[in-house]
């Protein structure tokens, strides 16, 4: 991934009765302009979108209260250290939450979702090196209750990596 600022929906995007707000056809747009630029002046989005910068200030303060997005700096984990990356399926017995709410409280689990199909949760870990790897599956992950079993995923070579998916 290159370094340089995304506008991502977030995984807890949702309303007080539990669904997902509603985004309307100009704050996608605006979120389309971030994820372009996430440094972009608001200014040059409401240009963009036909709305007066406070609009636009507006509009993204609630996205982001909302839960809609996060701006944040992307970086290259390979250019800041992080040498070994690897997708770890895993599977649970019993409650999948609390297995759930452990991995994501580690710094190094970027990634957690709960998954139909083979494995129960599926995580993506960012380490320094193997031995790092190693110590996260081996030390943190199987040892946490409830966990049968896991399957990793090391890889070689990253092609894409992209957080544009929020407004097709």
């Amino acid at each position: 991934m290159h370094g340089g600022y995304v506008a991502s929906r977030s995984a807890d995007s949702r309303t007080g009765n539990g669904s997902p707000p509603a985004v309307d056809a100009v704050s996608l747009a605006i979120i389309e302009q971030l994820q372009e630029d996430g440094r972009r002046p608001y200014a040059a989005i409401g240009k963009a979108v036909g709305l007066s910068e406070a609009a636009v200030r507006q509009r993204v303060q609630k996205l982001l209260d909302q839960g809609v997005m996060q701006i944040v700096a992307v970086t290259d984990p390979l250019t800041v250290g992080f040498r070994r990356q690897a997708m770890v399926g895993i599977n649970v017995e019993g409650d999948l939450d609390p297995v759930a709410e452990a991995l994501s409280a580690m710094a190094e689990c970027e990634y957690v979702v709960m998954t139909a199909g083979s494995f129960d949760l599926m995580v993506e870990i960012v380490c320094e090196d193997d031995d790092h790897l190693l110590e996260m599956i081996n030390k943190r992950i199987r040892t946490l209750p409830g966990v049968r079993s896991t399957e990793s995923f090391v890889y070689l070579k990253l092609k894409k990596q992209t957080y544009m998916w929020g407004t097709r």
